[in-house]
């Protein structure tokens, strides 16, 4: 009998060792089954429709059937059809292909301004939450003073400034993001840097960056993946209405935003010139928050 109970207990063992084995980094989830179904389906939709944008953006030039810059003015403002999926803007380039040439700018900025926002709030959150005191109040009332702007408008004023061109969007975009990372990784160092396995580390003569490097990031990293996914999709959003007003990318770069634009004017005569761009964006910004919201979900201990 205490042998059946050591075995059970040791396969007991060994299934939550797997259960943390294929966590990824993220506890296990404390949902209810039928609220872990719900997250899976979360993940599923959201992993799909990102699958599907990353295939657009990176094969682009294989899939397009057309060239996206190439016209045909007769014809102009044409409807979807055999020859052309999405149909024809004004001046009759082919909207399939530009649709899946602005996958690659839409991507190309959201991940480069998250890489750059995120390289520079680590940077700045791990100096102000380990090193506390007077540089933890100066950066933060940095930070404060970033916070105090609404960051479409700073966004939209330093593009103006800047001048329309992708390099410069990614420029704005950046400034205006690097705060939130910055102040999520001071709040969770405040929090990790108390814990026991830190001190036993510096009691042991590790260095602060060495402490910060291999002992606190490894342990917020997941925040930050949150973060950055929610990050994406705002980028993303943003590119788009800068694009909008005129100061995104240059024409006739095919740009999501900028597609919006043109196609104001033809709502009645061609409806399809805005709603394909605006499905576009509708399912990339959705498919991440649906990801961050899922992978949130599964960290919040508080849903016990």
């Amino acid at each position: 009998m205490n042998d059946e109970k050591t075995e059970g207990g040791r396969r007991e063992a060994g299934g939550e060792r797997d259960k943390k084995k294929f966590s990824f980094g993220f506890p296990p989830s404390p949902l209810s089954p039928p609220a872990s179904r719900v997250l899976d389906k979360r993940i599923t939709l959201g992993l799909a429709v990102l699958a599907l944008f990353l295939i657009a953006a990176l094969f682009a030039p294989l899939l397009a059937p057309y060239d996206p810059f190439e016209l045909q003015l007769k014809e102009g403002l044409a409807l979807p059809s055999a020859e052309h999926l999405l149909g024809q803007d004004k001046l009759g380039r082919d909207l399939f292909s530009r649709i899946l040439f602005g996958a690659q700018i839409s991507l190309w900025v959201g991940l480069s301004t998250v890489t750059i926002s995120l390289a520079v709030g680590c940077l700045v959150g791990a100096v102000a939450g380990f090193s506390g005191g007077w540089i933890d109040d100066l950066l933060m009332r940095v930070v404060d003073i970033f916070l105090a702007f609404p960051g479409i408008l700073l966004a939209i004023a330093l593009a103006a400034i800047l001048g329309p061109s992708l390099r410069n969007v990614i420029i704005a975009l950046s400034v205006m993001g690097w705060v939130g990372y910055a102040r999520l990784v001071r709040g969770q160092i405040l929090v990790v840097r108390e814990l026991d396995y830190v001190a036993a580390a510096r009691a042991l003569g590790a260095g602060p960056f060495r402490i910060v490097t291999r002992h606190l990031f490894p342990n917020i990293a997941a925040p930050l993946i949150v973060e950055a996914t929610f990050g994406i999709a705002g980028a993303i959003v943003t590119e788009a209405s800068l694009s909008f007003l005129g100061l995104g990318v240059v024409p006739p770069t095919p740009s999501w935003g900028a597609m919006l634009s043109d196609g104001r004017s033809f709502l009645l005569l061609a409806p399809h010139l805005t709603a394909i761009p605006g499905i576009a964006i509708l399912w990339v910004v959705m498919a991440l928050n649906l990801l961050g919201d899922a992978l949130r979900d599964r960290m919040d201990v508080k849903s016990r």
